[in-house]
């Protein structure tokens, strides 16, 4: 079995929300999507996505991704999709990092591979636990009042994990406004939910302090990402009352390990195309799981197809660890596959068809932008 074939195009996935807010004022409105098809000299087909969020969050941006595509692909022909780790130490002799670039290709190869064998890709990363999955909304930041309402709109659909943006500047507010966003947030909690405060790096240690201390007593909620280096975490880890989870800072193999090594955090936001694929959060499972590190899988934003690759890496955690998995195909308006995922319970479990388990509809996405053949 050999890829004889790669096809890129382009997809605009608007933001369901409008205006989405983060942070140091960073704001989204919509979402540059590279998806990836590899066709196989018999016939097999995968695909992949990588939707990077701007070019904002970390060092990624969606014109990268397809220039970081255009270098790797004629590296990828003639070899087997199936040996997933031997196609990344090919991308990896092609090019130096740009995770969010190989993120695509190794995505499509994970969905050749299990539609060449009959298997859905869990079962090809270690095995479905069988355990449905909470789904994690994504609540940008704003007024907290309109906070606690669109968590109330996700909760009625099924969702039972949030995760809150916060981070104002002193002139929008500071630590007061962010403390009346995490209080109204969590004014509703129900029990068997969980919350993630998350300040996508956009906070020094101070700020973060004095935003605690402003909070009532009892809240249940863990802080994702609070400062942006490693140095100002593990300063903020010394005197914060609540769990830390890493997600931006931990990109690679070794920045998982080294904050398990150092205690900086008690959980990993594993997102796929900012570690490179399947392949490589397939190892940051593992690391996260031999160091008692808690999981939510995610991915930055996407489309069904890459809602596709969380569900089936997260059915493979074990329910103690996991956390949710995050519906980032709910955060777009365009429709780019079928993926049926989501039971009446409002929990998601991947799907039994081979692969993916997705059928794309390509009308959506026209022609490819770049082809690369044998």
């Amino acid at each position: 079995m050999k890829i004889t074939q790669i096809e890129l195009f382009q997809a605009e996935l608007p933001y369901s929300g409008g205006t989405y807010l983060l942070s140091g004022g960073r704001t989204y409105t919509s979402f540059d999507a590279s998806i990836v098809r590899v066709t196989c000299d018999d016939g097999t087909q995968g695909w992949g996505e990588s939707t990077p969020f701007g070019s904002t969050w970390i060092a990624s941006h969606a014109r990268g991704v397809r220039a970081g595509i255009e270098e790797i692909a004629p590296h990828l022909l003639g070899r087997d999709p199936r040996q997933c780790d031997r196609i990344n130490d090919a991308m990896d002799e092609a090019l130096t990092g740009h995770n969010h670039a190989k993120t695509a290709i190794d995505v499509a190869c994970w969905d050749a591979f299990g539609k060449s064998v009959g298997l859905p890709v869990a079962e090809l990363l270690g095995g479905s636990t069988g355990v449905g999955m909470a789904q994690m909304s994504s609540i940008h930041a704003g007024d907290p009042e309109e906070m606690r309402a669109r968590i109330a709109d996700h909760r009625a659909r099924g969702y039972r994990s949030h995760s809150i943006k916060i981070g104002a500047s002193e002139e929008e507010g500071g630590p007061s406004l962010d403390a009346e966003r995490i209080a109204a947030s969590l004014a509703d909690f129900r029990p068997g939910e969980f919350f993630l405060v998350d300040v996508n790096n956009g906070l020094l240690p101070e700020s973060v302090l004095r935003m605690l201390q402003l909070l009532p007593s009892g809240l249940d909620f863990t802080l994702e990402a609070p400062c942006a280096t490693w140095r100002e975490t593990m300063s903020l880890r010394k005197r914060c009352p609540y769990p830390i989870i890493i997600d931006e800072l931990g990109v690679e193999d070794a920045d998982i390990a080294f904050a398990a090594a150092g205690d900086v955090a008690d959980g990993i936001g594993l997102k796929i195309s900012k570690a490179g694929g399947l392949t490589r959060g397939r190892r940051h499972r593992d690391i996260a799981r031999a160091n008692g590190l808690t999981v939510s899988v995610q991915d930055t934003v996407g489309s069904e197809i890459a809602f596709a690759g969380i569900v089936h890496l997260g059915a493979t955690v074990p329910p103690r660890m996991l956390r949710s998995v995050l519906n980032c195909a709910d955060m777009v308006t365009l429709k780019t596959a079928e993926f049926d995922a989501v039971g009446k319970d409002g929990l998601v479990r991947p799907p039994a068809a081979p692969g993916l388990g997705i059928t794309v509809d390509e009308k959506v996405l026209g022609a490819p932008i770049s082809t690369w053949a044998l």
